[in-house]
């Protein structure tokens, strides 16, 4: 069901093997078959439905406690051998739609950074789970990009913090023109972003960054405030599929060491003067423009 995949999904995006003790065998034994079990009615809403909405909507607010406890209801009322008495009235079937609509909107409010409307951290890491372990379609590979702005802290002391703010949603506007399809933006924390391609090549995601470096320095960022310039620095990593349909990363080589790897690539994008995209060629590390014809 739903709401157990979320919950599990979740622990695994955090970094942690297994719910609480007890919840897997609630999500392996009961809840993966609820929506086919022949003794239950064939109506849309009833109150197994509701727990799970329930449950849902707890774990959207990261109540791991409250969403387990709404799961075991959901559970023992599968296993009720008298479920023709559980069909709720019409008036309680639009609660639970109301319910569901809620938690829809909780759960993406909650994948979204409050100030830019991009994705956030939580989110990232749980697409990067999915796209660096599962067997997904990126014949060509990942590009994963750590992108900083190049001194923010001294946008914000001369021009304010509320002018600082309006660049980061100017800059997540920029970041997000040129994405493949399946691409993200993802604020990765203050002025740092993260950018995933998927299914691209080795060379298109840095024609793809190089892009988005010219995009974002040539921007009238003047028409904000007088003297105002803003450019950005990257970190860019791409893993490339061993197979022709996906393939699964070794253990070792999961999301966080991809970040890690892009980050170090930051790091030597800043110490060579800031505004460029650093990635590594046959082993070495390559400025974007400067060791290619990018620009």
């Amino acid at each position: 069901m739903q709401a157990a995949t979320e919950v599990r999904r979740e622990y695994a995006a955090r970094g942690r093997a297994t719910p609480p003790q007890g919840m897997d065998y609630a999500v392996d034994t009961g809840l993966h078959g609820l929506g086919t079990r022949p003794s239950l009615p064939a109506y849309p809403v009833d109150l197994i439905e509701l727990h799970e909405s329930i449950a849902n909507l707890l774990a959207a607010q990261e109540n791991w406690e409250g969403a387990y406890a709404h799961l075991q209801t959901a559970l023992r009322l599968a296993r009720d051998h008298d479920c023709t008495a559980l069909r709720l009235p019409e008036q309680h079937q639009r609660e639970v739609a109301e319910l569901r609509k809620a938690h829809e909107q909780a759960l993406d409010a909650s994948m979204r950074d409050e100030l830019t409307a991009t994705y956030n951290r939580r989110y990232l890491h749980r697409q990067l789970v999915d796209l660096l372990t599962d067997q997904v379609d990126i014949e060509r590979g990942v590009a994963i990009a750590l992108i900083d702005l190049d001194h923010f802290k001294d946008v914000n002391d001369t021009y304010g913090h509320a002018l600082g703010d309006s660049v980061l949603q100017r800059v997540v506007s920029l970041l997000q023109v040129d994405l493949p399809d399946g691409g993200f933006c993802a604020r990765y924390g203050g002025e740092e972003f993260v950018l995933v391609l998927p299914n691209i090549s080795a060379r298109q995601a840095v024609t793809t960054l190089e892009r988005t470096r010219a995009r974002v320095a040539d921007h009238p960022w003047s028409a904000l405030a007088g003297g105002l310039h803003v450019t950005i620095s990257a970190g860019l990593v791409h893993h490339a599929t061993h197979s022709g349909v996906g393939a699964v990363l070794p253990e070792t080589d999961d999301a966080e060491r991809q970040l890690r790897r892009a980050d170090d690539l930051l790091y030597a994008a800043k110490r060579s003067g800031r505004n460029t995209v650093a990635y590594r060629k046959d082993g070495a590390i390559r400025l974007a423009g400067l060791d290619d014809n990018c620009r």
